[in-house]
């Protein structure tokens, strides 16, 4: 089973969270919009570590393309009511456009069809 890591929970592993000890070792597949979402969180702690992620992150980070942001614009409009970023929207409709696990700890998603949810 691969997952789909929004920011949250790459965040959790950084910060050893040991709800999230059994994914430390699965490959991290995020977007290219999560990985600049996570240097702007990590920035304000700490640089050097904004630093370090985004250069283990940057090369394997997947692009999104216009249709993904479409349909995830249209899963955000149906789900208003959840009050989801744009990014966590683009991120559940690209995990399941390429069969992964929406990996969060976003309890909006905690329902939700193709969702791990750990707080």
């Amino acid at each position: 089973m691969k997952y789909f890591f929004d920011t949250y929970s790459i965040i959790e592993i950084i910060e050893d969270n040991k709800n999230y000890e059994k994914y430390k070792e699965e490959e991290i597949v995020t977007s290219i919009l999560n990985v600049g979402e996570l240097y702007y969180s990590l920035l304000k702690k700490n640089a050097e570590a904004a630093e370090t992620w985004h250069e283990k992150l940057k090369q394997s980070a997947m692009l999104v393309d216009a249709e993904i942001i479409k349909a995830a614009m249209k899963f955000r409009f149906n789900n208003k009511n959840k009050k989801f970023s744009f990014i966590d929207c683009v991120g559940y409709v690209l995990a399941k456009d390429k069969n992964l696990i929406f990996l969060t700890g976003d309890e909006g998603f905690e329902n939700f069809e193709n969702v791990e949810f750990v707080k």
